[in-house]
């Protein structure tokens, strides 16, 4: 199974947001939305929006929104 796992992480490199699904459609939206919600300043200071596929519910961060 592929999971799509997007993230918002700031400059120290924590997760600010994350969300998770099954469905790649909604998780290429998901992440096109998640890159267009920062801000100039925050990309420029090393905000970075990431898309990234795991293969089991196990490797997806604890605080993520899981979406079956």
């Amino acid at each position: 199974m592929t999971i799509w796992v997007n993230e918002q992480i700031d400059p120290s490199g924590m997760i600010y947001a994350c969300i998770a699904c099954c469905n790649e459609s909604q998780a290429k939206d998901c992440h096109e939305s998640f890159q267009q919600n920062l801000t100039e300043n925050q990309k420029s200071t090393g905000w970075v929006a990431q898309l990234r596929t795991v293969n089991s519910w196990d490797e997806v961060p604890v605080n993520a929104l899981k979406l079956d």
